[in-house]
C-alpha cells in the first residue's frame, strides 16, 4: 500500500488547534482554517471550487494565470527551484506552474502547504503528474500563527513561493509582512489578488457575490457548525458585502442564531 510523508508544524499540533478553536468561539469569528479541518470539509471545498471558482470555469481567468506562470518560468534561470505552495488547495494551479518550470529545464521540487492534511495530500497527488514523488514534501501549518516559517521552509537553493487565491482569508496588514519574511533575495513570490471586475467597484462586488452566496458555499461553511452540534434549524447563514480597512470590500458570512 502506498504511503506519503507529511510534515506537521507545531502550529497545527492538537493543543494549538484547540487554543485557536476556543479563541474562534469566544470571539465569534471563525479562524478560516477550521473550514478545511476534516476530509469531508476538504471534499466540500473542492466541489465548491470546481463549480464556482473563476480559475476553473472562466477562460479569461485561467489564461491570466497561465500567462503569469509562463512569465515566472521565463524569469527563473536557477538550475534548481523549490516551489512552495502556500494555501495549495487541490494543487491544480501549482501543478500547471510546475509543468512549465519542468519544461524550461531546472530540477523542481514542490512543497504543498495548507492547514489541512487532506488538502496537502490532494495537492501532492495532483503534482505527482509532473514532480517525482521523492521531490514532493507536503507541509501542514497555520500561516497566520506560525512565527518561524522562514526557517522551516528555507532551502539551499532558490524558492518560488505561490500565494494564489488566499488573500481573502487574511487581513493584508497581517499577512503581507509574513510573506515578505519568507522571500529571500534569491527567491520569487507569485501572488494573486481578488479584484472586483469592471470600473464600478460596487457593481463588480455584486457581480461576484453569487460565487459566495450559493448552496455549495453554504453547505461547506455549515459543516463547521454542524460538527460542533449546531443544527440547521438553529439559525440562518447570511451573506453580505461589507467595507473594511482602506475602503476594501469583501463578502462576509455570518450565522444568525434564532434559538
Amino acid at each position: 500500500m502506498a504511503t506519503a510523508n507529511v510534515t506537521i508544524h507545531a502550529s497545527q499540533f492538537p493543543e494549538n488547534v484547540r487554543r485557536d478553536l476556543l479563541a474562534s468561539l469566544a470571539t465569534r469569528r471563525v479562524n478560516h482554517k477550521f473550514h478545511y479541518d476534516s476530509v469531508r470539509q476538504t471534499q466540500k471545498w473542492l466541489a465548491l471550487h470546481q463549480a464556482h471558482s473563476p480559475s476553473r470555469n472562466n477562460t479569461d481567468c485561467a489564461d491570466t494565470y497561465d500567462r503569469a506562470f509562463a512569465e515566472a518560468a521565463n524569469q527563473i534561470t536557477a538550475k534548481e527551484i523549490h516551489v512552495i505552495g502556500l494555501g495549495c488547495g487541490g494543487g491544480q494551479k501549482d501543478t500547471r506552474l510546475l509543468g512549465l518550470l519542468k519544461a524550461s529545464g531546472p530540477e523542481i521540487s514542490y512543497m504543498p502547504c495548507d492547514v489541512s492534511v487532506a488538502m496537502t495530500l490532494v495537492a501532492r497527488q495532483t503534482a505527482l503528474a509532473v514532480v517525482p514523488e521523492k521531490n514532493c514534501f507536503p507541509f501542514v501549518c497555520d500561516l497566520a500563527t506560525a512565527d518561524d516559517l522562514s526557517a522551516a521552509l528555507a532551502t539551499r537553493h532558490s524558492s518560488l513561493v505561490t500565494f494564489l487565491g488566499m488573500i481573502p482569508n487574511f487581513e493584508p496588514e497581517e499577512i503581507l509582512p509574513k510573506l515578505a519574511a519568507l522571500v529571500r533575495p534569491q527567491d520569487f513570490l507569485l501572488f494573486s489578488a481578488n479584484l472586483a471586475p469592471g470600473a464600478d467597484y460596487a457593481a463588480g462586488m455584486k457581480k461576484i457575490f453569487p460565487q459566495y452566496n450559493n448552496a455549495l458555499t453554504r453547505d461547506w461553511l455549515m459543516a463547521f457548525l454542524l460538527n460542533l452540534g449546531v443544527e440547521n434549524g438553529d439559525g440562518e447563514l447570511r451573506f453580505t458585502i461589507e467595507t473594511g480597512a482602506a475602503n476594501l470590500q469583501r463578502v462576509m458570512a455570518r450565522f444568525h442564531f434564532t434559538r
